[in-house]
């Protein structure tokens, strides 16, 4: 990292409430988790007292196994956010310029900046068609947070071979991706895939998440993976949480079908509603006032995320996808706000 980078860059905002008399709509994860996992973590404890294998190739096959790669191609990381870290790290160097998506998630530009680089903002539905010679690495979201769209998937393969040919590493986001049936782009030459296991799973505590490359990328990542950089239960409960294919199927159905249904409901009650492939709607409030919206719904027991610290959004809140009951309860306290 950049030492002068170091003292200026300061930290993003971010949704998600401790509170337990708050019904959470701000955090983008899953409101279940697999049957099981509770029992995995306590057994995780006398595991715990000695090192874990190194590298964990358990875990790794378990990730390997869900995004259809080999292996060996798998890094461990504690999240996909440090998944992110270790490939701009890989990639960028001080001076650097780096393509990045907007809106989107704000931690790309912060790691970005941490290396003494400078972010490019690309809106997030051009940035398959910016000149990759032109940066040291590309990033994209898919999906978009906070839009919630996917990007074509020929476009994007396409894109990828255009990065290789300018020998421009792809960082791919697919934090979200799991909630979707489409393929991961885990394992294509010349792109490292971020993924995470908070937000499908419901376990944003756990730390738990990968990176996924191949050739000198896969090489290079793997030398700078500290040792031991995810604990025994998240080594232990993430395996366990990988091999949960009902749950993982179950989970696409409900937010495929409560994501539309409330769609409906919110645009009924005025919102325009993005759409999305996510977990999450992206609603432009229109003629009401965002901190108007936020405090309805925060004097309902309800919280939003507020869009607007994304980057070029300013009449905007986003809202998770929960349960059947939780989603009528939003949908009510919006269309009173």
């Amino acid at each position: 990292m950049d030492p002068d980078a170091l003292r200026e860059v300061g930290r993003e905002p971010h949704g998600s409430s401790d509170d337990p008399d708050v019904l959470d709509f701000s955090a983008n994860t899953n409101p279940e988790v697999p049957d099981g996992a509770h029992a995995v973590y306590r057994d995780a404890f006398e595991r715990a007292r000695t090192y874990p294998a190194e590298p964990p190739t358990d875990y790794r096959a378990a990730a390997a196994e869900f995004v259809d790669c080999a292996p060996e191609r798998v890094i461990p990381a504690p999240g996909g956010l440090a998944a992110i870290r270790l490939a701009v790290e890989a990639a960028v160097s001080a001076g650097d310029s780096v393509a990045v998506p907007a809106p989107s998630f704000a931690e790309y530009a912060r790691e970005v900046r941490l290396q003494g680089a400078t972010p490019e903002f690309v809106a997030h539905d051009s940035i398959l068609g910016v000149d990759p010679a032109e940066y040291a690495l590309v990033v994209v979201c898919d999906p978009n947070n906070p839009t919630g769209e996917c990007y074509d998937r020929e476009r994007l393969r396409a894109f990828a071979a255009d990065c290789r040919a300018a020998g421009t590493p792809l960082l791919v986001d697919e934090a979200f991706l799991g909630f979707t049936d489409r393929a991961s782009l885990a394992g294509t030459p010349g792109v490292v895939v971020a993924r995470s296991l908070t937000k499908l799973f419901g376990l944003p505590g756990l730390r738990a998440g990968y990176a996924v490359a191949t050739g000198d990328l896969r090489d290079e990542l793997g030398a700078a993976r500290r040792t031991w950089n995810l604990g025994r239960p998240a080594l232990d409960v993430g395996a366990f949480c990988l091999r949960q294919r009902e749950f993982v199927a179950a989970t696409r159905a409900r937010v495929t079908t409560e994501r539309d249904r409330l769609a409906d409901r919110l645009a009924d009650a005025g919102y325009d509603v993005h759409p999305s492939d996510a977990p999450f709607l992206l609603l432009d409030v229109g003629a009401r006032d965002v901190d108007a919206v936020l405090a309805g719904a925060r004097e309902r027991g309800i919280e939003l995320r507020d869009a607007r610290t994304f980057r070029g959004l300013d009449a905007h809140v986003r809202v998770a996808i929960r349960r059947p009951d939780e989603n009528d309860r939003l949908a009510e306290a919006l269309a009173d706000v």
